[in-house]
């Protein structure tokens, strides 16, 4: 029978001391849906269009993928790699820390948040907006008032829903939407 690992260590110094951690552990499920999420993004449904008509043939397009798809793996390994080799929690915020300091990790940290992460979820907002948008308009383009206002709809929503199930989520009570 396999043995569980236990999130307590006692160390055996002194019966008092206690180290409480979490689990170390994801599932290959979430880890591809990290990934996909990360990686590929919305630009994938995009940016097949710009690449085709720049290549003027499939063969060349299908060959500039095929490239770009290698640069990401190759990143995709030294970002597992700093994973294994720096322990700490925190990805990016921890590697450039333990690389150059605790300035430049806390100002990434800020850009990420202020300036980053939010210009990412707009930009796939926009994109899942206009896709949905264009059966409702098939002989025309997607007006821009109409992507963009679908697009605010679905960044308030996440946002709505984040902050009532995952932050303010009361503890021992029932959850009310």
């Amino acid at each position: 029978m396999a043995s569980k690992k236990k999130n307590v260590e006692i160390k055996l110094e002194d019966d008092i001391d206690q180290i409480i951690a979490l689990k170390k552990e994801i599932g290959l499920g979430n880890a591809v849906a990290i990934i996909v999420g990360v990686i590929v993004g919305s630009g994938i449904f995009i940016s097949p269009k710009g690449v085709l008509m720049e290549a003027g043939s499939v063969g060349l397009s299908l060959t500039v993928w095929s490239m770009c798809g290698v640069i990401s793996l190759v990143g995709a390994l030294c970002y597992a790699e700093l994973g294994t080799c720096i322990l700490k929690s925190g990805a990016d915020y921890a590697y450039i820390g333990e690389a150059f300091g605790n300035l430049p990790s806390f100002l990434y940290l800020w850009v990420a948040l202020v300036v980053i992460m939010p210009t990412g979820n707009a930009i796939t907002a926009l994109t899942f907006a206009k896709y949905v948008l264009q059966p409702v308009f098939p002989d025309c383009d997607v007006p821009g008032e109409a992507a963009r206002l679908l697009a605010a709809l679905c960044i308030s929503k996440y946002n709505r829903f984040y902050r009532i199930r995952i932050v303010n989520k009361p503890r021992g009570a029932p959850l009310s939407v």
